[in-house]
């Protein structure tokens, strides 16, 4: 009797209100989804329903050896999520500004900007700084967000005296090409040997004299470091490779953590691989691509270009799929999956897949900021071995096959970072289309629950507007749904006997 006394706006407002409750659930679903990166409906039945169902949460460890695993594994992701200087960033007066006077577009953003004047306080400014009034105006140089200021600052400094930081700022940021810059990195050279031979001499007698000098220590190698890349783009290879090694003796002669940061084998590697000089590329490889050292695109990639080099020119995909792989061939596809797997960015890049822009001053490894600066310098390195990257294109996309879920488990190396995309976009400028590995897919709830919104939505507008004809089709298609049911059963009651077919409907 209830049922009957219903009315079709019963049924409506019914199919409404919950089409309404479908809408409000798919837009909180979405926001979820966008801001965190996974569903709200799958968290909670994951992190509390199955708990109370008995099930095993799989996250927790079940022996003390597993726990320390998984802390160690974190703790190695957080790290690989931290940005790090990039050893090839271009000069900001020379490079980066000419690019927005001619696009009209910023190639930095205004987080990786603030990252550099970060490391510019910690590489160029110490606490004894006040001692002295020309460094004391460059600690606050360094801290000013206006690029006229800070370059205003530095000539002030040098109106008191030859201040190497100060040539530093004007090399990095008043310099509009590559042979200004080198010249007053020169005079920064001069000063700053000259600062760091006095500090050397004072450096144990107090800790205010040691941090002096370690200051001064980093200036010396950053300036020389940015000698070395002027003379690599001037053309000066073999001198900037020079540069390059007396660096790298002279890093493993100190024991400052700040010189490590400069990376500076992989400006040597890129200078090595521009005089095709082979040999000396895979010792500087065989002295870094070490399992206690951290990786980077330009350690894993490089190595794959080498072994890439020994068969790359003899290389045919359809002669390799019916004879197999030889030896030197198997070690090249194993070579590019480590480094396909440690950053999967990069071959679109290689390939020309996507476009290049200007390499920010910071990187996250493993992210498309890392990427990109690799590629921006390799990518003619690889188009001049050849067959390289017709065997890079051949092979690459194996290796996501042999790590069908990289978040969770990795093959060589640990999971792959969530963290990368939201660092990258930082990182990148807005222009830039940010590559995201692995692609997020929208959740199964979130698409039922958009399915399920339109259908009852369109069934009570339908509904409303047309109560009798949305009846008639409900009987139609209630009939059409039953018909292979009616069907059996008219065939069950003709194959059965009558007595045993009424015994059975009693039943």
């Amino acid at each position: 009797m209830f049922l009957n006394t219903l009315t079709p706006k019963f049924y409506v407002a019914l199919t409404g209100t919950s089409s309404l409750i479908s809408g409000l659930i798919l837009i909180f679903e979405w926001w979820y989804f966008r801001k965190y990166g996974t569903s709200f409906i799958e968290q909670v039945s994951v992190s509390h329903l199955r708990p109370l169902l008995g099930g095993v949460d799989s996250s927790s460890p079940t022996n003390p050896n597993t726990s320390n695993g998984e802390a160690d594994s974190n703790r190695q992701s957080v790290s690989e999520c931290k940005v790090w200087r990039n050893p090839l960033n271009l000069f900001r007066g020379a490079e980066y500004n000419r690019y927005t006077w001619v696009t009209g577009r910023e190639p930095l953003t205004y987080y990786d900007m603030n990252l550099s004047a970060q490391d510019h306080q910690t590489f160029f400014t110490c606490d004894s700084d006040h001692l002295r009034p020309a460094d004391a105006i460059m600690q606050k140089a360094w801290r000013e967000r206006n690029p006229q200021a800070r370059i205003s600052a530095a000539h002030e400094a040098l109106e008191l005296e030859d201040c190497a930081t100060a040539y530093i700022l004007l090399a990095e940021e008043e310099a509009t090409t590559i042979m200004e810059a080198e010249r007053l990195f020169k005079q920064a050279l001069k000063a700053g040997e000259g600062c760091y031979r006095r500090s050397q001499q004072l450096q144990h007698h107090g800790t205010q004299y040691e941090a002096q000098h370690r200051r001064d220590t980093n200036v010396l190698v950053y300036i020389k470091r940015r000698l070395a890349m002027c003379s690599r783009k001037l053309g000066r290879t073999r001198e900037a490779v020079k540069m390059m090694r007396d660096l790298c003796v002279f890093q493993l002669m100190k024991e400052f953590p700040l010189l490590s940061m400069f990376n500076i084998h992989e400006n040597l590697l890129e200078s090595l691989l521009e005089l095709q000089n082979y040999a000396d590329v895979q010792a500087v490889l065989a002295k870094y691509d070490d399992i206690s050292l951290p990786k980077s695109a330009t350690i894993c990639y490089t190595a794959a270009l080498l072994k890439a080099r020994a068969v790359s020119d003899k290389f045919s995909p359809e002669a390799a799929s019916r004879r197999g792989l030889s030896t030197a061939e198997m070690n090249a596809v194993e070579a590019i999956h480590r480094a396909v797997e440690f950053n999967p960015h990069v071959p679109k890049y290689l390939l020309e897949m996507k476009s290049l822009i200007l390499p920010p001053e910071h990187i996250l490894k493993r992210g498309d900021s890392e990427a990109i600066a690799y590629a921006f310098f390799h990518l003619q390195h690889w188009k001049r071995v050849e067959g390289a990257l017709n065997l890079l294109h051949c092979t690459w996309e194996g290796t996501f096959r042999m790590i069908p879920y990289p978040l969770e488990k990795g093959h060589l190396f640990y999971p792959y970072p969530i963290c990368t995309e939201t660092a990258d976009r930082e990182l990148l400028p807005m222009f830039h289309e940010v590559s995201v590995y692995p692609k997020k897919e929208l959740p199964f709830f979130i698409l039922f629950t958009a399915g399920l919104c339109s259908f009852t939505a369109m069934l009570a507008l339908l509904t409303h507007q047309f109560p009798e004809l949305m009846g008639v089709f409900a009987k139609a298609f209630l009939s059409t749904l039953f018909a292979p049911l009616n069907f059996i059963m008219e065939k069950v009651e003709s194959i059965l006997p009558s007595s045993l077919w009424h015994q059975l409907t009693r039943i």
